[in-house]
């Protein structure tokens, strides 16, 4: 039998060196250096799929709609034990850019922040994925597959991204067994809180039309705008709930309300509101909006002014019931930063609520304070932090 071939030397003396461990700080930066603000791919999932291509991920690009999105896998297509994780590469407009202390698309690292446009929502959270992903099917490849679902229309109408991924994989035989998603979870402290669910969003826009009069003849018109701040009262004023176990209690703002009317002595013909309505696991969409469009027919029938609904909804309510993966993310949390992290509804709608119907989820990420902002920025070390606790969640889930 031939003797064993020696080891690879590297330009010294020695074995060659292992590859060193993926910087997700760099990654992070390279993304924000990407101008993705929604729909705009900007380079990003073209450089995340260079990156993930190089460490052995098969990945394929989900666009639809002029949407840019990317699936990544590594390990066997339709392994029972497949890891998920999901997140966005787009980012909403930087503003006014002169107010900027950095150019926000310059991945700046001052002072030990990482500063830009997504560096908190939420290209440092894919980088730290991704890097951790990277490094653990290197050293510590799995019994299974990991897969990243990357959209890059998050922050936008969200109709062909997310759920586009999530179409094609049906299609295509692939599934998440559970899915982490990476949005910014943390108000103050990395580690204080993670999500377990999400409140259903509802938007509805009424449109009041009456009769128009001059407004010394009241009596010759039919005011639109009273009938419009009667019912706008009366669905402010409702209490739709005192919360349940899970969740806080349901809000309905008043959000848009406008005439179209220049002249302050004429009654309008017809008059908007919008309304945005937050919800709880105690009501569905459905339920709501048959509370909408009844209000609004009682102040119909009162006012004689005809008011009509369109009516669009954001996600349902969902909650993921305590069991072993937000038991594993919350210990894979703790471990890393010492904290206990709160289980939380709060917040806004994420992508989490079209996996919820494909798998469990469990939303974990950085601070969000500074995301959306002008200068938004996060800590360098936080990026590091997040990148230890993804790998020591993949570790953990697999050893299952």
């Amino acid at each position: 039998m031939p003797d064993p071939e020696p080891p690879a030397l590297d330009a010294g003396t020695g074995p060659a060196a292992a590859p060193p461990p993926a910087d997700p700080v760099a990654l992070a930066a390279a993304l924000v250096r990407c101008r993705s603000v929604t729909p705009a791919e900007g380079g990003a999932l073209e450089l995340l799929a260079g990156f993930l291509g190089a460490a052995g991920f098969a990945c394929t690009r989900v666009d639809r709609g002029g949407v840019p999105n990317l699936f990544a896998r590594w390990g066997a297509k339709g392994h029972p034990r497949t890891f998920g994780f999901n997140g966005h590469t787009d980012v909403v407009p930087p503003g006014d850019i002169s107010l900027w202390s950095v150019d926000p698309f310059g991945g700046v690292l001052r002072d030990g922040f990482l500063w830009g446009r997504g560096a908190a929502d939420m290209k440092s959270g894919v980088a730290a994925f991704a890097a951790a992903a990277a490094d653990f099917v290197r050293t510590s490849p799995p019994d299974g597959a990991v897969i990243l679902a990357i959209t890059g229309d998050e922050e936008g109408p969200a109709r062909d991204g997310t759920r586009a991924i999530l179409d094609w994989m049906q299609a295509q035989g692939e599934a998440m067994t559970v899915c982490l998603v990476g949005e910014p979870t943390c108000p103050e402290r990395l580690g204080d809180m993670m999500k377990v669910g999400r409140r259903g969003s509802l938007t509805a826009r009424i449109a009041a039309r009456g009769v128009q009069g001059h407004a010394a003849y009241p009596q010759r018109a039919r005011n639109p705008v009273h009938a419009l701040v009667a019912l706008c009262h009366r669905l402010a004023s409702a209490e739709l709930d005192r919360g349940t176990e899970a969740f806080e209690p349901s809000t309905l703002q008043v959000t848009g309300f406008d005439t179209g009317n220049p002249a302050a002595n004429v009654i309008p013909a017809a008059a908007t509101a919008v309304v945005n309505l937050r919800f709880n696991d105690a009501h569905t969409a459905a339920a709501l909006e048959a509370f909408l469009r009844a209000e609004a027919a009682a102040v119909a029938a009162a006012t004689g002014v005809e008011l009509a609904l369109s009516v669009e909804v954001a996600g349902e309510a969902f909650l993921t019931p305590p069991g072993p993966f937000p038991d594993l993310v919350a210990r894979a949390v703790a471990a890393v930063t010492g904290i206990a992290p709160v289980a939380s509804t709060s917040g806004g709608t994420s992508d989490a609520r079209f996996i919820r119907a494909h798998c469990p989820v469990v939303e974990f990420g950085l601070v969000g304070a500074t995301m959306h902002q002008i200068d938004e920025r996060v800590e360098a070390a936080q990026i590091e932090a997040l990148a230890a606790i993804y790998r020591r969640i993949l570790a953990e889930w697999f050893a299952l």
